[in-house]
């Protein structure tokens, strides 16, 4: 089945239940899972801080459930590759396949010969060098290809620009589907003129995640927080657009009528000093705990995650709060609404953020106890039916199959 022929209604088949799923495989005579282990190699262009990278180690636990033996290579080392130690801990060791540019043929070759060395049955890209150079390559070797699209912004540089057509050019040729990470996320591309309708699917993305009993007044004891502070947690990469200018001016809004109220600013990123100093002017009412690996433990010592971010396709942080039964206050921006059910399983702000709209959502929560524990519920049902990593791995196993058939 060429790839250009999978229909759009498959795309909503893929978010939704597996149920749909076998419906899509009964109409299309696509392959059912046979029980035999699938090689996929995945191929990611760092292993730096970011979402995607780091999501690699999650995906990695789910994947035995679904009969995907997975195995992991990269293009460049930045930052220590941090994401690669989580790798390690889900028993999967990542492969340096070094790269010098995007257009150099011996990097083509390179990569061409890890690949073969590999021998995966498919190979799985993320992000957009891995997209090109190993797309490239696979294609070479006829190795099926699926990508994923992690973004739903891009750069507007003139040089950025001619790269992101170079990426979507080798994700047209040479991959047999394209996985965006919400619906809102496959607009987004589209409406920039990348991708091929017929050719992108969306697939949510999981987290595995389980809070352990007593963690959380471990981490509260850590960071200098009492027992009965009330601890409003963001999760992110400190950058622009992730609106932590907008959760200090709401905390200056509340700080006065909540005297036990505290922000705890998770992460690390290039605008830490900018962020940092921010902060400071909320003197000990905000704790700043930098980067952490135990992110499942933070949120449970947690009584509010806050996400007031301007635009995101589909984040991480929401997810991880789901699992650990903590109420969401967020910007319905992005792949955000496809998380979070506003009055559900948390509080949706209309964008663009503004820190008065957030102060009142946050007083919202705050003020009810009894609707925080609702709210958390609501959210741990929701992580263990749609968003667990062994969920996400079943849903990309039935993608997989996909550009196996194609």
């Amino acid at each position: 089945m060429s790839s250009s022929r999978i229909p759009p209604s498959y795309v909503s088949s893929v978010v939704t239940a597996a149920g749909r799923l076998v419906e899509v495989r009964r109409v299309f005579d696509l392959p059912r899972g046979t029980g035999q282990p699938l090689r996929v190699h995945a191929l990611i262009s760092t292993l730096t801080w970011g979402g995607a990278e780091m999501l690699l180690a999650d995906f990695a636990a789910g994947a035995p459930s679904a009969g995907i033996e997975l195995s992991v290579g990269y293009l460049q080392e930045v930052d220590g590759s941090p994401a690669a130690a989580r790798l390690r801990e889900s028993g999967i060791e990542p492969h340096l396949v070094p790269i010098t540019g995007l257009l150099n043929p011996r990097d083509l070759m390179r990569v061409r010969r890890h690949l073969v060395d590999m021998q995966p049955d498919l190979l799985h890209t993320h992000l957009g060098n891995a997209d090109l150079i190993g797309g490239v390559a696979a294609r070479s070797l006829g190795i099926p290809v699926v990508s994923t699209i992690h973004v739903m912004e891009w750069r507007t540089g003139r040089r950025e620009r001619v790269k992101a057509r170079l990426m979507d050019l080798a994700r047209r040729h040479c991959s047999a589907v394209v996985v965006t990470v919400s619906d809102r996320a496959r607009a987004a591309l589209l409406d920039a003129g990348y991708g091929r309708g017929a050719q992108l699917v969306t697939v949510h993305n999981g987290v595995d995640a389980d809070p352990e009993p007593g963690k959380g007044r471990e981490v509260r004891a850590e960071l200098g927080l009492d027992a009965d502070d009330l601890v409003v947690t963001m999760v992110s990469v400190l950058r622009d657009g992730k609106g932590h200018e907008i959760a200090i001016g709401a905390f200056r809004a509340l700080r006065g009528r909540h005297p036990n109220l505290r922000l705890l600013i998770v992460g690390d990123g290039p605008r830490r000093d900018h962020v940092y100093g921010m902060a400071g002017a909320l003197g000990g009412d905000a704790v700043l705990a930098g980067h952490r690996d135990d992110v499942i433990d933070v949120l449970d010592a947690s009584d509010v995650l806050l996400h007031p971010s301007h635009t995101d396709a589909f984040p991480t942080a929401l997810l991880e709060a789901f699992a650990a039964s903590v109420p969401v206050v967020a910007t319905a921006v992005g792949g955000i609404p496809e998380i979070v059910t506003d009055g559900e399983s948390g509080v949706l702000v209309a964008p663009p953020p503004q820190s008065e709209a957030v102060a009142r959502a946050l007083e919202r929560v705050i003020d009810d106890q009894a609707l925080r524990r609702r709210l958390g519920a609501a959210g741990r049902h929701r992580f263990e039916a749609e968003f667990s990593a062994r969920r996400w791995a079943q849903r990309m196993r039935e993608v997989y199959e996909v550009a196996l058939s194609a």
